[in-house]
């Protein structure tokens, strides 16, 4: 059974961050979603891949991937990466140190408070593999902004040449 603790936090880190979107606006709403989706959906396997290989141990025992891992990947992740690309998005190099910036975080401060207060802890990862964890999906995140913004380019490159002759 989850505790309250837990309850409490896992609601609150779904709502917060998506009471957030409501000032990102429609148009970057619309801009961003997609590639935040394809980066979540990416994450969501690795979570899987990581709680069998018991990379990070929640307290409550349970092995409930919808209770642990998913409330970390719905809540702050879909907003905050809509929020970091709205940002930086164009500046790779911005885009890179404000991703490290918040994954830093997340991986060396929000962990301790994470075991201190006996939600979950890191298990076979220690933090800097856990910051590797989280941080080599920006790579992912931007291209498939990149993508999302130049799929007309992809689709129709040079719609005057024929292949095909």
């Amino acid at each position: 059974m989850l505790s309250k603790r837990h309850l409490a936090f896992n609601i609150a880190m779904i709502v917060f961050p998506w009471l957030s979107v409501l000032f990102l606006g429609k148009r970057n709403i619309k801009r961003f979603f997609p590639a935040a989706l394809i980066t979540i959906i990416f994450e969501m396997m690795n979570a899987k891949v990581g709680q069998k290989r018991k990379w990070w141990v929640f307290y409550d025992n349970r092995k409930s991937f919808i209770s642990n891992e998913l409330p970390f990947s719905v809540g702050p992740f879909i907003p905050g990466s809509m929020w970091i690309l709205k940002f930086t998005y164009g500046n790779l190099k911005n885009f890179l140190l404000l991703n490290a910036a918040v994954d830093g975080f997340f991986a060396f401060i929000l962990t301790k408070f994470l075991e201190k207060v006996k939600i979950a802890r890191l298990g076979r990862l220690n933090e800097f593999q856990f910051f590797i964890y989280l941080f080599y999906k920006v790579v992912l995140l931007y291209s498939a902004q990149y993508f999302v913004e130049n799929k007309r380019n992809f689709t129709n490159a040079n719609p005057e040449i024929n292949y095909y002759d």
